[in-house]
């Protein structure tokens, strides 16, 4: 533990306890979930704070986004942060890179702290509104066959739950291939050539300075800061952002799943769509009348899927629902054979 990390709230844990605790945690993103305590960590260092998790009140995540992603159209970037609340109302949040590690940070904490809330008390209230709104929406009674639909669904969902890895890292490939299959040459080109002139501008900046020029420092600083703007906004050519990597990684996730759901004799969905959304939105599809069958469900639910693009104005449940799923029919043009 090159680091020792600091507490965040009144109570600590001795050095010896923390130390073996900090190493054996399981690390999400910049934070990490151990048996005692919850890390958490800094833009620039992991886990360099801990809170015992006796003093933890609520854990949940929070999403900060452009003002225009708030009327649900189109995909926009998001901000998400790991937000922990403790003892008098006090909060300390972490920010991460990828929002999916947030959400199996929270998954663990379900699973081995099921006591703690992992949703805000706004987003609980919401949640429960939503819940009374959307149970107006189904239909009081279902048919037989309704019912034998629902009942295959579900039991398809608590099967694929038990392995939530899989959905989580096809999903994740399913948008990674999305994005480097969408990379434009141009782009890339434009990324080369920025990386090129970023050096130029830094080589001419170190012999000023040898020379003591005065423009010496805003060659080295501008020629780094065109550098690293070019690798993050991944414009920079690389084996992480190839199309050769992004179809190697959609092709091992989606062999995973086939092997899994062999298993399985009869699953409602091909493997490239098996996650536990999709399974819940046909479910939703058959209790609200739209379907009767399985069959039926998913063909309901690969036309809304279908209907849903930039123009169209959804709830922001809707919205996370479908950012999650539908890159795995848009990868795969929404055949049932790939």
């Amino acid at each position: 533990m090159i680091i020792t990390p600091s507490p965040i709230g009144s109570r600590t844990l001795t050095p010896e306890v923390l130390k073996a605790d900090k190493k054996a945690s399981r690390k999400f993103g910049p934070c990490g979930v151990g048996k005692e305590a919850l890390y958490m960590g800094t833009n620039y260092i992991d886990r360099c704070f801990y809170i015992p998790w006796k003093e933890v009140k609520r854990v949940f995540k929070r999403v900060a986004m452009s003002q225009g992603a708030y009327t649900g159209r189109g995909a926009f970037g998001a901000l998400a942060y790991l937000v922990v609340q403790f003892g008098n109302g006090k909060e300390k949040q972490s920010r991460f890179r990828h929002e999916a590690d947030v959400d199996r940070l929270l998954a663990a904490v379900e699973k081995e702290h099921p006591a703690i809330p992992t949703h805000s008390a706004k987003a609980e209230r919401k949640l429960a509104d939503a819940e009374a709104r959307e149970a107006e929406r189904y239909l009081k009674e279902l048919s037989p066959e309704a019912e034998d639909a629902v009942h295959e669904i579900s039991q398809a969902k608590v099967y694929l739950e038990q392995r939530p890895s899989l959905s989580n890292v096809l999903a994740a490939a399913a948008k990674q291939k999305r994005i480097v299959d969408n990379i434009k040459p141009g782009y890339r080109i434009a990324g080369i050539v920025m990386a090129v002139v970023s050096i130029l501008a830094m080589i001419y900046g170190v012999w000023a300075l040898t020379q003591h020029r005065t423009a010496a420092t805003y060659f080295l600083l501008g020629g780094a800061a065109l550098f690293f703007f070019a690798l993050s906004a991944n414009m920079l050519p690389n084996k992480w952002n190839s199309k050769k990597r992004g179809q190697e990684d959609w092709n091992a996730a989606l062999g995973e799943m086939r092997e899994y759901l062999a298993e399985k004799p009869g699953f409602p969905v091909p493997a490239q769509y098996a996650h536990p959304i999709v399974l819940e939105r046909m479910i939703r599809a058959v209790r609200e009348g739209k379907a009767k069958t399985t069959a039926q469900a998913y063909t309901t639910l690969k036309k809304e899927l279908k209907a849903l693009n930039n123009t169209v104005k959804v709830s922001q449940e809707e919205y996370d629902e479908v950012v999650k799923i539908k890159p795995l029919f848009l990868v795969c043009e929404y055949k049932d054979e790939v």
